[in-house]
């Protein structure tokens, strides 16, 4: 009688469950390991307040989300995309539907239901899991020597074939970590630094009555625009945060690669805030200038601008009493705000990691050149992407492709 092939899947978060999930159905024998005491923790923490499966946008929009990498990732999303990931989480009973954002939901909004639906799927078929077993990279690196620490002490075990999805450097407390970094360089695996994605900035610092009276309130219904020293711009309308020394949010997020590039070039990036993006320059400055009799300044700015609390404070920060006496300076500056950020916040804090394993390190089935027989997924490849469902399809996408890279070498299709 034939034995099926032995794939070892490092890592259990999406990447390496979809993994796990097209490599039994092709029947390899699949065992998935992995440092913590069970699978998905950093996929439970982020669908905390809504798991954000996918986006709804049409897929050549979907696609610029990715910037440079789009021509990497585009193949695997082409078969593994928004709409393949709708079909897969109804294919497990989680029906999905679309909010006011474009973003993808389960109706239900918990991840934690998903998981346990996928995780009964994939032991049914055969998946075999070992939990609080780390990886030794460190040790001999071979299929057939793969080295873990266990809490009884170390064990060996071989494969005809490892995909490994390791995660990036962030919530290290969840398993992502980066300790495989030097690991595989030492095999000579090349590996561009991990940066943090999706992150948070320092600025030059709040004064302390404003960081004391609005530290993690939100500016709502704004805009931000950045233009960095090479001439790319974004503009984008949403939300974000104040924290004790910065910013960060979801429309922050979506510009963290270019803030982050930026300081990390020259020093610093400023970024401008329009506090009234539905109202021209011309409206805020007749409005501004509109007589106001015997009310005070702040009276005014709220009656006709409706601005007051975390943006009435930003504009004292920007301009002190005295400029905002100027009508011209402080209409120009409702619509400009600048924001100053000197560093980004650090890596492990960030909801993702820019930087991985390149590209160019794996031939087109994500198989390590350097290693054979080892492939690579999720978010320890060389590639970032914005919140809002793309981070977690691309990752789902690189595993079911480093899956079939796998079965085309074990022969298994």
């Amino acid at each position: 009688m034939t034995v099926s092939p032995t794939v070892a899947v490092i890592g259990g978060g999406p990447a390496g469950l979809m993994a796990a999930e097209v490599l039994s159905a092709s029947g390899a024998q699949v065992h998935v390991y992995d440092a913590m005491p069970s699978v998905g923790r950093k996929f439970l923490l982020a669908g905390r307040g809504g798991l954000n499966l996918t986006h709804s946008e049409p897929f050549d929009v979907f696609m610029t989300r990715f910037g440079e990498r789009r021509a990497q990732l585009e193949p695997m999303l082409a078969l593994f995309g928004p709409q393949q990931m709708r079909e897969w989480a109804s294919g497990l009973g989680i029906e999905t539907f679309v909010g006011t954002s474009g973003r993808v939901f389960p109706t239900d909004m918990k991840a934690a239901p998903l998981l346990r639906a996928w995780l009964h799927r994939l032991r049914a078929a055969g998946v075999q899991f070992h939990m609080r077993h780390r990886w030794m990279g460190d040790g001999v690196f071979d299929t057939a020597s793969l080295r873990f620490a266990t809490p009884a002490g170390g064990i060996a075990a071989k494969a005809d074939a490892v995909v490994l999805a390791l995660g990036g450097a962030s919530w290290a407390r969840l398993g992502s970590d980066g300790a495989w970094v030097p690991w595989l360089q030492a095999q000579g695996v090349e590996v561009a630094p991990l940066l943090a994605a999706n992150s948070g900035f320092d600025g030059t610092g709040w004064s302390e009555h404003f960081s004391s009276r609005f530290a993690g309130q939100p500016f709502k219904s704004v805009a931000i625009s950045f233009t960095d020293s090479h001439g790319r711009h974004f503009a984008r309308k949403g939300e974000f945060v104040a924290t004790a020394k910065g910013i960060e949010g979801s429309l922050i997020y979506a510009a963290s690669a270019l803030l982050r590039d930026e300081i990390a070039a020259k020093g610093s990036a400023t970024l401008l805030l329009d506090l009234l993006p539905d109202r021209s320059a011309e409206q805020v400055l007749a409005a501004v200038t509109h007589p106001r009799g015997a009310r005070s300044l702040s009276s005014h700015l709220k009656s006709r601008l409706g601005l007051e609390g975390i943006k009435a404070g930003v504009l004292h920060e920007a301009l002190g009493r005295e400029a905002m006496q100027d009508a011209a300076q402080l209409a120009a500056t409702i619509k400009a705000v600048p924001l100053k950020l000197i560093a980004t916040r650090p890596v492990d804090e960030a909801i993702s990691t820019a930087g991985g394993v390149r590209f160019d390190a794996l031939d087109a089935q994500l198989m390590s050149n350097a290693l054979p027989g080892v492939f690579a997924a999720g978010e320890m490849l060389d590639w970032e992407a914005p919140t809002g469902g793309y981070l977690l399809t691309a990752s789902m996408a690189s595993g079911a492709a480093a899956a079939r890279g796998a079965i085309r070498r074990l022969g298994l299709g």
